[in-house]
């Protein structure tokens, strides 16, 4: 099997050894309690419930009428305590649902679903009913991704078991322990979206997960349980990161280019994580809503790491001392990878449906140390996987020139923090692109705005 690979990128320390060979526990906290964020990819939700209600495990608790929106359901039966904003991954306060496990099985799923024989829109139904987002990170409505735009054809449903991030080591593990729900998911992937050939990628430090995996598709193609179901293999990339990003992945498997601005659609390509694609094989198969998360706990600080299962909302510090022990000298909380993950002020925060993983960092694990001047020594332009030049983007966005910034690639950074991670000058380039795009949205806000008025006063003219 060829190795595949993309120009750039790093070569960080992997440190999964610590929880690589640990299967996955299913745990929940003696406190009973979830906070579950009422949003969670997508268009911003309304809660469905009071505080008081009854609710069954599965239940939907908020949603929206946006298309590119996707509901929250209840991951315990039990009931509803309070409605109030907690702290999130992100640092910032939003709306969570809390709700007080009862410790009883009542559960409201949906009814299961072939997908080989409901129509294209009762599928995409399913899926958003479901409540299924991007596990790997991005949170990007499902239905949305399985539905590219008008006129896309597509060749290649890409499974992404990468997982290029230190540390992670949850969806290896799916990959292991749960091969036919994600040979399945991508099978009924490939029939939503038409594409004729489905690829579960993998870096090659998971090598050992690739005669599990082509035994999982060898089983679905002695019994296909639908057309189109049984050309999928598995492709093997080499072990860099960010390999897991969408155009890198593209780019290593099938040569093409995601063109600037645009979707992976428009490479003829729609790429899933594969924890999203076994929970749509049960959302399918079980009627079963997006409700608990794998992650992995880790990290020097850890005295106890392993990948663990745990209902939506569970708060993270609730599993301390309980589930996970710390080491004393914890210097910094990551909720996600060590390169693109949020560093949290403390571990009361939620498993929210992208949270792959949660870190406790030693000092020795991470640089607590404040930017230098940069020496436009160009090791950034090196290792861009983006082929961009971080540092004019970082100088034309610190000088506001925000065309500037646009021009030197601004929104097509993937934000994936190779460059910082080699950068002598420890400048904190991807705080800086993130500063940058925020400008530049909240600028096309207040544009769209205006012309909004100006359309209001026409008409009032009129």
């Amino acid at each position: 099997m060829s190795i595949k690979s993309f120009k750039g990128g790093i070569h960080p320390p992997e440190r999964k050894d610590a929880t690589r060979n640990l299967p996955v526990e299913a745990r929940f906290p003696s406190t009973k309690l979830v906070w579950i964020p009422v949003t969670q990819g997508g268009a911003p939700n309304k809660p469905l419930v009071s505080v008081g209600d009854s609710v069954a495990r599965g239940q939907k608790i908020a949603e929206s009428d946006a298309f590119m929106s996707a509901p929250v359901h209840a991951s315990v039966a039990g009931t509803v305590k309070k409605i109030e904003t907690h702290l999130v991954t992100g640092n910032v306060d939003v709306p969570c649902i809390v709700i007080e496990a009862d410790g009883s099985d009542r559960t409201a799923f949906l009814s299961p679903l072939d997908p080989f024989t409901a129509t294209r829109e009762e599928s995409l139904a399913r899926v958003r009913e479901a409540g299924l987002v991007g596990m790997g990170g991005a949170s990007f409505p499902t239905h949305v991704k399985l539905n590219p735009p008008k006129g896309a054809k597509i060749d290649y449903l890409l499974a992404n078991g990468a997982e290029c991030e230190p540390y992670l080591t949850i969806d290896a593990r799916i990959m292991e322990e749960d091969a036919a729900k994600v040979v399945d998911g991508v099978a009924i992937a490939m029939h939503i979206t038409g594409a004729a050939e489905g690829i579960i990628v993998l870096e090659e430090n998971k090598a050992d997960l690739v005669p599990v995996l082509e035994a999982a598709a060898a089983k679905l193609r002695e019994n296909p349980v639908g057309p189109g179901a049984c050309k999928i293999s598995v492709a093997l990339c080499k072990t860099k990161y960010p390999q897991g990003g969408e155009k890198m992945l593209i780019k290593a498997v099938t040569g093409r280019e995601v063109p600037s601005g645009g979707l992976p659609s428009a490479a003829g390509c729609v790429v899933q994580n594969v924890g999203t694609l076994k929970a749509l094989s049960e959302a399918f198969r079980e009627g079963k809503p997006l409700i608990e998360r794998g992650l992995t706990i880790s990290g020097g600080a850890c005295a106890t790491p392993k990948n663990i299962l745990v209902p939506i909302g569970t708060l993270v510090g609730d599993l301390i001392p309980e589930v996970v022990t710390l080491n004393p000298g914890v210097a910094k909380i990551i909720s996600g990878g060590p390169m693109m993950g949020f560093a949290m002020k403390s571990a009361s925060f939620p498993v929210q449906k992208n949270t792959s993983g949660v870190l406790f960092l030693t000092a020795k694990e991470t640089a607590l140390v404040d930017e230098d001047p940069c020496i436009g020594c160009g090791r950034c332009i090196s290792v861009c996987s983006c082929r961009l030049a971080p540092v004019l983007i970082a100088r034309a966005v610190k000088a506001g020139n925000l065309e500037e910034a646009k021009r030197c690639g601004l929104m097509d950074c993937v934000e994936c923090g190779t460059c910082a991670y080699v950068c002598p000058a420890r400048v904190k380039l991807v705080q800086h692109f993130r500063i940058g795009k925020l400008m530049v949205r909240t600028e096309m806000a207040k544009q769209a705005a205006k012309k909004a008025a100006a359309g209001t006063d026409t008409k009032g003219a009129k």
